[in-house]
């Protein structure tokens, strides 16, 4: 049995850089219960996947929650426990419930925050082949450094949850600056 039903789809989310958050031109991935997280080890489920798929540099936690991205490397969050509210996209992103079982994929660049959580949010991180993942928070002056990195970020060869021929693998390239 799969963890992952191959044919689901991901939600996509585009937000327009407001001047402190950069964001990105490809869009934010988020696929509702995309892995089977019903067992006992639901982090290890998702962390074979990501592995599976060539996303590494993996670790369990929460969501940070003060706002931050992440300038010179794509990331994906995986839940493997619990639920929460994480505002995407900086001040006028948009505010999205996730839970256990749900795949968010942002593009370098793309702002995230901890609005809430339930007491067991735990989600496994991971990131494509690159440069480690640095914490950027929103100045001005993060802001003009991003504009010039995060355009150099490449995009990753597999989609973290359906693989080479998945979904991001179409989505970014075809959004790509």
């Amino acid at each position: 049995m799969s963890v992952v039903n191959p044919h689901i789809e991901p939600l996509t989310f585009v937000f327009e850089d407001d001047g402190l958050v950069p964001n990105n031109p490809m869009p934010l991935l988020v696929y509702k219960a995309a892995v089977d997280v019903a067992n006992v080890h639901p982090e290890q489920t998702i962390e074979g996947l990501f592995g599976a798929n060539g996303w590494g540099a993996m670790w369990r936690n929460g969501v940070y929650d003060y706002a931050h991205y992440h300038a010179t490397v794509h990331e994906v969050l995986g839940v493997a426990r619990g639920r929460a509210r994480v505002q995407f996209g900086g001040n006028r992103g948009k505010a999205l419930d996730i839970s256990a079982g749900d795949v968010a994929i942002l593009p370098a660049g793309t702002g995230h925050q901890l609005i809430s959580a339930s007491d067991d949010f735990c989600v496994v991180g991971a990131y494509p082949p690159g440069p480690p993942m640095q914490i950027t928070r929103p100045t001005p002056e993060n802001h003009a450094k991003a504009l010039k990195t995060i355009p150099e970020v490449k995009v990753p060869e597999s989609d973290p949850v359906r693989g080479a021929d998945g979904p991001l693998v179409k989505l970014w390239k075809r959004s790509a600056r």
